[in-house]
């Protein structure tokens, strides 16, 4: 009988503890801020970790600083460019195939953001005179 009055008690003690823990999970609302801080870093680079992160630190970060790729955001095409550029003006090496994954690392993770817009412009407007009251 004391027994099961322990275990009951623990069991009760128990359901309380996650039912507390609960309380601190975060809303939906703000899932989108948490995805952003739960992202794995690479603790040398500061880049977000992947399958394909040994690739970009390879042919990247041999020449330059990680943060040249933190502080810039491009499409995929805008990637392929700087690669270009940096081939064609400080003789960076041909990518070969790995180019292909040293892109698709830099889409998934460093593309541009989408964020709030201002609203389109205003269209077929009909302007008027504002005449002064006396």
């Amino acid at each position: 009988m004391v027994k099961i009055v322990v275990m009951l008690f623990a069991g009760l003690s128990l359901a309380a503890q996650i039912f507390k823990e609960s309380d601190r999970l975060p809303k939906p609302e703000s899932a989108a801020i948490m995805t952003m801080d739960t992202v794995k870093k690479d603790s040398e680079t500061g880049l977000i970790t992947d399958q394909n992160l040994y690739m970009v630190k390879a042919q990247c970060t041999s020449c330059h600083s990680s943060k040249l790729i933190l502080q810039n955001r491009f499409t995929r095409d805008g990637w392929k460019q700087k690669i270009r550029w940096m081939q064609a003006n400080h003789n960076l090496w041909d990518l070969g195939e790995t180019e292909k994954e040293v892109l698709d690392y830099l889409e998934k993770h460093y593309a541009p953001e989408v964020t709030a817009a201002r609203r389109e412009p205003l269209k077929n407007i009909k302007w008027y005179k504002l005449e002064e009251k006396r």
